[in-house]
């Protein structure tokens, strides 16, 4: 009696001990419940992740102009498309009125293989203080010549009558338009005091003169 309970209690033990034998759709049902919990526990990761996310930038300030060493093909080639090119000549000074007139042909005139010169006239091309100032100017209008055309302009600072330089300068170019800026100053006062547009408008005879009214012109 006693040795049937012991062979009893062994035999429990071995069916507590013995792993549970599944079935192939058992098996398949609980391989799917385990692949669900992780897809859903990866998808709560990303979600978290993607919101966690923050972007760091910073702006880029290139240089206005960028020195470029050119084959001698490329420099050939663009010589011929400059030779293709056009001449427009701008005559600029220190006022607000004349960077205007100078933004509007870059905007609307000036192409890529035309050759801009920036002409302005001093009363005395030797005074060096008067030169220095008119370097920094030059060199600001270049910078913005490049950045808005990709043109890199001539410069010169002459002496003499403002309208008669201009006029002058236009029979050496003989460019495809002279633009000069109006000061906006009225009918009366042109009247009175003149006026360089209206005077190479009127005497420059080699090359059309476009006249750019400044932002406060008025025509009385």
């Amino acid at each position: 009696m006693r040795s049937q309970k012991l062979d009893e209690a062994a035999t429990k033990e071995e069916e507590e001990e013995k792993p549970a034998v599944l079935t192939m759709s058992e098996k398949s049902e609980e391989l799917l419940t385990t692949t669900r919990r992780r897809e859903r526990g990866n998808a709560i990761e990303m979600e978290t992740l993607d919101e966690e996310v923050e972007y760091n930038w910073k702006e880029v300030v290139l240089p206005a102009l960028i020195p470029v060493v050119q084959e001698p093909v490329q420099i050939e080639r663009e010589n011929r498309e400059r030779r293709r090119g056009r001449d427009i000549l701008v005559a600029v000074d220190h006022r607000p009125n004349s960077r205007h007139a100078l933004h509007w042909a870059l905007v609307h005139l000036c192409r890529l293989a035309d050759t801009l010169h920036l002409i302005h006239v001093v009363t005395n091309v030797e005074d060096e203080i008067e030169y220095e100032v008119t370097q920094r100017l030059m060199d600001s209008l270049a910078v913005e010549a490049f950045q808005i055309a990709m043109l890199r302009p001539q410069a010169r600072v002459l002496e003499g009558d403002v309208g008669k330089v201009i006029c002058r300068e236009a029979e050496r170019l003989k460019p495809a338009a002279v633009v000069v800026g109006s000061r906006g100053r009225g009918r009366i006062q042109r009247a009175l005091q003149g006026s360089v547009s209206e005077y190479c408008l009127y005497h420059c005879k080699a090359a059309p003169v476009i006249i750019v009214p400044g932002k406060g012109y008025s025509a009385f």
